[in-house]
């Protein structure tokens, strides 16, 4: 499925399929905000302040998604909203999963696969993005991360590393 939107005169395509499995306004939203952030355009720039505001609503609400959360905490992290960024990591621990000293998230009702022997399960694109964006969020401060982020960011590197396929790519394009 494809998205088409109009930001400032230009026309953008999204493929739903990339926002990992979540189909919803705000999932869209932070992929353009993080984007437009990355180019970078200013925080003043109205477009990126609009944005801006849609997703701090749209961060109150309770019933976010993990992943949603992820694109958000990264989003808030690039824009330089502290308390944000805090408040929806701290949201994310709690749901995380710890497993053989790493730390990853996964999309709720994704039932974990089953460890066999002499096979290693690697996880679907969508729980590595999530995770990607989890860390990226915890390293996206200003000032730099505390050296107890950066102990747990180190498990969230671990666990996406162990992701990576025999050529050292992963399942995700993202």
């Amino acid at each position: 499925k494809t998205e088409n939107m109009k930001l400032g005169g230009i026309s953008i395509y999204l493929c739903v399929s990339l926002q990992g499995g979540v189909d919803n306004e705000v999932t869209l939203t932070a992929y353009i905000t993080i984007a437009l952030l990355e180019t970078p355009l200013p925080l003043t720039h109205s477009v990126v302040r609009n944005a801006l505001f849609c997703l701090e609503t749209a961060a109150n609400q309770r019933e976010n998604h993990v992943y949603t959360k992820a694109l958000l905490a990264y989003a808030f992290a690039l824009a330089g909203n502290s308390e944000k960024r805090k408040a929806l990591l701290d949201s994310l621990e709690k749901e995380a999963v710890r497993k053989d000293g790493s730390v990853h998230w996964q999309r709720p009702g994704k039932e974990p696969e089953a460890d066999l022997p002499y096979y290693r399960h690697r996880a679907p694109s969508a729980e590595v993005e999530m995770t990607a964006y989890v860390l990226l969020a915890h390293l996206t401060s200003q000032p730099a991360p505390a050296q107890e982020e950066l102990a747990f960011a180190s498990l969230i590197a671990k666990w996406i590393s162990s992701q990576q396929n025999p050529n050292g790519g992963f399942s995700s394009t993202q």
